[in-house]
């Protein structure tokens, strides 16, 4: 397995769909890319892209204030000898909290058949899934900051 040659080296920097890593050789890129992925991933990765770059149209006032403070904003910690260190969340985690915004805010997702649209393998099916409600899940590489991300949404369900 190879990584695109302009996949970034900063884990904060955004990263451009068609440059996103995936489980097999670069020359596979344009055969195999979706047949790859988990289903889903690909098509709303690329959406959220847009959305970003758009400034989040449709997104609520109060996300949008939250994505701008979160994202946007430069943020800084105190370290123990008293000096100050600039804090940024990981491309992943901000992916992540635009990703459930977007399908909650934009798309209106809100059970498994607003979800299953995005399906680009047609491998998925709602009688995969009794329970009547959205699975909003995202697969994050350890110490990434899953628990980082959930902080952020938890807000966003009240």
């Amino acid at each position: 397995m190879s990584l695109h040659p302009e996949f970034p080296s900063s884990p904060y920097e955004p990263l451009i769909p068609e440059q996103r890593w995936f489980p097999a050789d670069e020359t596979m890129r344009a055969t195999a890319y979706e047949k790859l992925l988990p289903p889903l991933v690909a098509n709303i990765r690329r959406e959220v892209f847009a959305w970003r770059g758009k400034g989040y149209p449709g997104a609520s006032a109060t996300s949008i204030a939250l994505l701008t403070w979160w994202f946007e904003t430069t943020h800084l910690l105190e370290n123990a000898d008293g000096s100050c260190s600039e804090f940024s969340y990981y491309f992943a985690q901000r992916e992540a909290v635009e990703t459930v915004i977007w399908l909650y805010d934009v798309k209106k997702a809100r059970d498994k058949f607003d979800l299953l649209r995005y399906d680009a393998s047609g491998a998925v099916s709602a009688g995969m899934f009794d329970e009547n409600w959205p699975r909003y899940v995202h697969k994050l590489a350890t110490g990434a900051g899953k628990t980082k991300v959930l902080s952020l949404l938890g807000p966003m369900a009240l």
